[in-house]
């Protein structure tokens, strides 16, 4: 059996993370096949001062996480942003730091002193350089993601690119031409400086990957600026025989990828309930992500619903934007007001194990989508997902549209080549077994009946 790395430190590969060569829907990290599942912080750890992130990564770590996604700092958040709150991304007054230095003219939006963006904040990258160390340490991939469209206004008026915060008189732009390749009021330049100097700054980390931009669909950013920067990222690992991966955001739900950038290997979306856009895009050969999603309240349900059916139906990557990770608490207990538009918590980490044991109980590099292994018709309102290799092992996750007010059996229909199978059924949210059984099966559909179950189900089939 193979195993899910990142669950404790090991020996380290001279090699970053990597697709695994045998399959390149999962990775390869420190010598281990890997698939990747977290549920992480807003991503202000780095660039929010406040923020005790060495507490905040042991707790992924205890938890059984594997992956963190950050910004680098042309974004942030106001404490009023997205109804989000004690919002990591949104730093208090003063406690902003990010990749340039502060000048010694005062008036940056949000306390202290503007910023002079043809200098480095080397106390940023000293952080930014601590962070990954500690995240390896800890067996946590960082998503290094480098670029965020301005949603509104509010983000635009903290963002050092904003002229009135920087003493360079660069970027006097409308907030929805920042990016752009003609290079507006010199910010291409500065752009490509600090892709170069991120990427200098961790080139010998094994436990990263590059995301070029958060959501650039959401404000229309030209796809050649995002293949220019993913060809930037590159240029500036030219040097060296380790190559850190490039991750593309492609849209929320789901979309179909019809000329990938050949610089990118891992392709993310969000919020991908239900998983469509894994089979649309599996045969580009990639891994395919769902690397945030946490809109949908405070309940654990969608949120685990979400994760288990993107990841058997053949995703790589799955990241929930845990809302319980906050300043002060950085261990991930923070009690979630109504109000919050997501989730998190100690309860869907602990699912969100779950569903890691789960996996790495298979051989899972020799396994891909097997929807057609479901038979006839389920009962209305039960979705299926089924990942195998024929013969030998699968995995298949059912799911109610809705909770049903009264916990039912499900009957389901296998195909399967003849011979003994142990079937288990799993319990979604407390991991335990149910329902073992081995069976002599002739070849055909295989005839099921599942535990009664009122949300969400898991089945464990394999050669005996």
């Amino acid at each position: 059996m193979v195993s899910l790395a990142g669950q404790s430190a090991g020996a380290a590969d001279p090699e970053p993370l990597r697709l695994h060569p045998d399959n390149p829907h999962y990775f390869l990290f420190r010598g281990e096949p890997t698939v990747i599942i977290g549920s992480g912080e807003h991503y202000g750890a780095v660039l929010n001062l406040a923020f005790e992130y060495v507490k905040y990564l042991e707790t992924l770590q205890r938890d059984g996480m594997n992956h963190t996604r950050l910004f680098v700092g042309p974004y942030c958040e106001a404490d009023t942003s997205f109804n989000i709150v004690c919002n990591t991304l949104a730093p208090a007054a003063g406690r902003f730091i990010c990749a340039w230095a502060r000048s010694d003219v005062p008036g940056y939006a949000n306390g202290g002193n503007k910023f002079d963006l043809t200098r480095w904040d080397e106390a940023f990258f000293a952080r930014l350089r601590d962070f990954v160390a500690q995240a390896g340490r800890c067996g946590v991939i960082v998503e290094v993601n480098l670029f965020c469209p301005f949603y509104g206004e509010e983000q635009w008026a903290l963002s050092p690119f904003n002229p009135s915060n920087n003493v360079n008189d660069i970027g006097a732009v409308d907030r929805g031409d920042v990016y752009r390749l003609d290079g507006h009021s010199g910010l291409l330049a500065i752009q490509e400086q600090m892709v170069r100097k991120v990427v200098g700054e961790l080139q010998d980390f094994d436990n990263l990957y590059y995301e070029i931009m958060n959501e650039p669909y959401i404000r229309k950013v030209p796809l050649d600026w995002e293949r220019h920067i993913a060809a930037v990222i590159m240029d500036a690992q030219s040097a060296s025989a380790a190559r850190h991966l490039i991750s593309q955001n492609i849209a929320n739900g789901k979309a179909e990828v019809t000329d990938p950038d050949p610089n990118v290997s891992v392709l993310n979306f969000h919020y991908a309930w239900p998983p469509e856009t894994v089979g649309l895009n599996y045969g580009l050969g990639r891994v395919i992500g769902d690397n945030e999603t946490g809109f949908r309240g405070t309940a654990d349900l969608h949120y685990r619903r979400e994760a288990w059916a993107f990841m058997v139906a053949g995703g790589g990557l799955y990241s929930n934007l845990d809302y319980s990770f906050t300043v002060g608490h950085e261990d991930g207990s923070f009690e979630l007001p109504e109000k919050q538009p997501g989730g998190g918590g100690p309860s869907l980490r602990q699912q969100l194990r779950i569903l890691s044991d789960f996996l790495r109980g298979f051989d899972f590099v020799r396994m891909a989508p097997l929807p057609e292994a479901l038979k006839g018709e389920l009962a209305d309102g039960l979705s299926g997902f089924v990942l195998g290799e024929a013969g030998r092992q699968y995995g298949v996750y059912l799911c109610h549209d809705q909770p049903q007010p009264q916990a039912t059996s499900a009957e389901l229909l296998l195909e399967l080549p003849a011979g003994t199978y142990l079937v288990t059924w799993v319990d979604t949210l407390t991991g335990a077994k149910e329902a073992e059984q081995r069976v002599r099966h002739e070849g055909g559909a295989l005839s099921l009946t599942s535990p009664p179950f009122a949300e969400d189900l898991a089945l464990r089939v394999v050669g005996a």
